[in-house]
Formats: structure tokens, C-alpha cells, sequence
């Protein structure tokens, strides 16, 4: 169980990373990533503590948000198509996701407040070059400068 619930935080970065990247574009291993960060034996046991806390809460959650999504499907393969419950469907998918992303970034939180600035910088580091790769993966349509955006920041230039 070497690192296994800091490893799952990184994962979770690597999962929106298509699996078709060049050599030069392939991202560090997560146990590199991780290593970066430094973590005393003390921070990674209160890491791991932060994780299995919020285990069956993470669990519930995809459950909820899988369970949301399968319900949206079935809805919109139906005969005769209700869209009122398909309206429903959306919903409690919205509700499912904005939970989901809830939970993470409370997550985030408790283990950022176990870092020490210098390892906060670094994870920043890493964050920022995760979403650059993410970047030079998606299809220069749905990038956020393609829409008007700001890369960095996601919000309209002035």
C-alpha cells in the first residue's frame, strides 16, 4: 500500500491524458511526481489518514454520479422519450458531479494544509504541467484560448 492514496490523487490527473502521447509529450510516472513533493513519513500517514477518512464518502459519490449517469441514459434511449424526466436525469447528474468535485477539492485542501510552501509550490508546479499536457492533447477547438479564454486562467481577456 506503498503511497496508494496519493498515488490515487495523481491518478485521477493522469486519467484525462489520452493514452496516444509521443515520447516527448508522455508525462512523468505518478511515483516520480510524487517523489517531487518530498513527503516526510509524517506527512504521508496523515495523507493516507485524509484518504481512507473519506473513503466510503468517495465511494457513495461515484456511486451516486455512475448511478446518475446510467439513469440519464436509459432515459434518453426510451420509448416513448419523457423529456421532463430526462430534464430530471440532467439534474441529479449536475448534482452528482458538483458532489464529486466537492468532495475532491475538500480533499485537496485538508492534504494542500499538510504541505509545506516549498511542497506547495512544487504541486502547483505539477498541476500546471499536467494541465499544459492535458492542453497540447485536446483538439485545438476545445481549448479555452480557441473559446475566447485565457489559458491559464479560463476567464475573458479585457
Amino acid at each position: 500500500m506503498k503511497l496508494r492514496s496519493l498515488i490515487l490523487l495523481f491518478a485521477a490527473l493522469l486519467l484525462l491524458t489520452p493514452t496516444t502521447v509521443t515520447k516527448a509529450q508522455e508525462p512523468p510516472p505518478v511515483e516520480d511526481s510524487i517523489n517531487q513533493l518530498q513527503l516526510t513519513p509524517e506527512q504521508r500517514q496523515r495523507i493516507r489518514m485524509i484518504f481512507e477518512e473519506n473513503k466510503n464518502e468517495r465511494q457513495t459519490t461515484n456511486r451516486r454520479l455512475r448511478e446518475a449517469q446510467i439513469a440519464l441514459t436509459q432515459s434518453l434511449d426510451a420509448e416513448p422519450t419523457d423529456e421532463t424526466v430526462i430534464e430530471q436525469r440532467v439534474n441529479e447528474l449536475a448534482a452528482a458531479q458538483a458532489a464529486q468535485i466537492r468532495m475532491r477539492i475538500q480533499i485537496e485542501l485538508r492534504i494542500r494544509r499538510e504541505l509545506s510552501r516549498e511542497q506547495l509550490a512544487t504541486w502547483r508546479r505539477l498541476r500546471l504541467q499536467m494541465r499544459d499536457l492535458m492542453d497540447v492533447q485536446r483538439p485545438v477547438n476545445k481549448r479555452p484560448a480557441a473559446q475566447g479564454l485565457s489559458p491559464r486562467r479560463n476567464v475573458r481577456p479585457r
